[in-house]
């Protein structure tokens, strides 16, 4: 009977427990009570004008124009979009996570008299505000209220990171305006050499101190960093000629050139700021800025350090015939479909994976530097031709001279220096395709 007792007990609890689950599983959302927003009715897209009021009691305000944001006080400036989106966005998700009194009647002791913080909206023509208040204990949320409400409550303490912002944090911080998706140029002129680019296509050319192929990498890293590296401050929003001789901007040290089809840019870097930071100008706007060093220093690159470094623009798949002249002797090999065979100095079969190899080694070669002239190369040990993509060609030289080791691009100025152990690779792969 014992036994049957607890079975039945345990029945009825299994069965009380089935029902709950399934009520459970079949509720709706809105069964639960939803978290309640701070601003139920606010769009991001819908806001018209932010006010921020900081904790430091400077008040920056910002308007929407057509598809912009433009600041308006306390100075005329372009928008960071990003840092309003981020306003607009936090005013129209944020949440209440609890209320602390519904009635409160000093609120002082929340911070909030005088709030630490203020935000205000424009939607729809109608002006809104938020006060926000000193941390909880915890610091993971802040006391905040809307004013004439006597409703405190808390809400998330990571906002303070999006609402606590200066002037300067909510303007444009953009060194140079010029759109990047066109730029067709770039120089970059200093007092001891100047360096000049041009787009062909889709490659980069160097067209001085020197002709030649430019690097993409390193021209697009450059206009990357031009692009995004922002202000680090304002040091003067209209510099005289003064100014500009104190700032190191009468003369200089880097003047950078971009240009983008008819329109042109130019930023000018100064004397070092200390702390990481030099002085720099935009020559289409009166004001002085600061910037970090390391931009100045990525704009001192030597023109060698914008040169392409791989010597042959063919790769090992793409390659469909290679020609090697060694010791008076002419090598060709050709590729038929999937399979190699040699067409010089006989017809026969090639060993594939041989041939794979001697293009490895080939399309590996780099440059370390470059020299003007390498008399060496007037009488190479050995040249390679690769043809691939339908036509395309690379014709290099190559020779050993003592430790040292280069190699000349037919159509690149002065020649390459390369390490010896480039030309070793080269040669075993050579010798083991006798």
């Amino acid at each position: 009977m014992k036994g049957l007792r607890s079975f039945l007990v345990l029945l009825v609890v299994a069965a009380g427990l089935g029902v709950y689950l399934f009520y459970d599983s079949n509720k709706t959302p809105s069964d639960d009570k939803k978290q309640e927003k701070v601003f139920s009715d606010a769009a991001p897209d819908k806001i018209e004008q932010v006010t921020v009021k900081s904790d430091k009691g400077e008040t920056t305000s910002a308007q929407k124009q057509g598809d912009h944001w433009q600041v308006t006080q306390p100075a005329p400036a372009p928008a960071d979009e990003a840092e309003i989106s981020g306003i607009t966005s936090n005013l129209a998700s944020m949440e209440i996570s609890r209320v602390v009194d519904d009635q409160a009647s000093d609120f002082k002791q929340y911070g909030l008299e005088p709030a630490r913080i203020e935000i205000g909206f424009r939607q729809g023509g109608q002006d809104r505000k938020l006060l926000l208040g000193q941390k909880t204990p915890t610091g993971s949320d802040i006391y905040a209220r809307i004013p004439g409400k006597p409703r405190v409550f808390l809400v998330p303490s990571f906002v303070e990171s999006t609402f606590n912002k200066s002037a300067f944090d909510l303007r444009d911080k953009t060194i140079l305006k010029v759109d990047r998706d066109k730029v067709d140029g770039l120089q970059i002129e200093t007092a001891e050499r100047t360096v000049k680019v041009v787009k062909q296509g889709t490659e980069w050319r160097l067209a001085a101190p020197v002709e030649g192929r430019a690097d993409f990498a390193a021209i697009e890293g450059i206009l990357g960093r031009l692009n995004s590296t922002p202000m680090k401050a304002i040091t003067s929003p209209d510099a005289d000629a003064a100014a500009l001789k104190e700032y190191g901007l009468d003369k200089p040290s880097i003047t950078v050139h971009v240009t983008a089809g008819s329109t042109q840019a130019a930023l000018a870097i100064g004397k070092p700021a200390g702390d990481g930071v030099t002085y720099a100008k935009d020559l289409s706007r009166p004001m002085v800025f600061t910037v970090e060093t390391a931009l100045a220093d990525e704009l001192k690159k030597p023109a060698d350090e914008l040169r392409l470094k791989d010597l042959f623009d063919a790769r090992a798949f793409n390659t469909t015939r290679v020609e090697i002249v060694r010791g008076g002797q002419t090598m060709v090999f050709e590729k038929d479909k999937d399979a190699w065979k040699q067409v010089a100095p006989s017809a026969k079969a090639a060993d594939a994976a041989k041939v794979e190899a001697l293009l490895t080694a080939l399309t590996n070669s780099r440059a370390t530097g470059f020299a003007d002239k390498a008399p060496a190369l007037d009488t190479p040990d050995f040249t390679a031709t690769l043809k691939f993509d339908e036509g395309k060609q690379d014709k290099v030289a190559f020779a050993a001279k003592g430790a040292d080791s280069f190699a000349r691009r037919d159509g690149d100025p002065g020649a390459a220096k390369i390490d010896a152990a480039t030309v070793d690779a080269i040669v075993k792969a050579l010798d083991a395709l006798k």
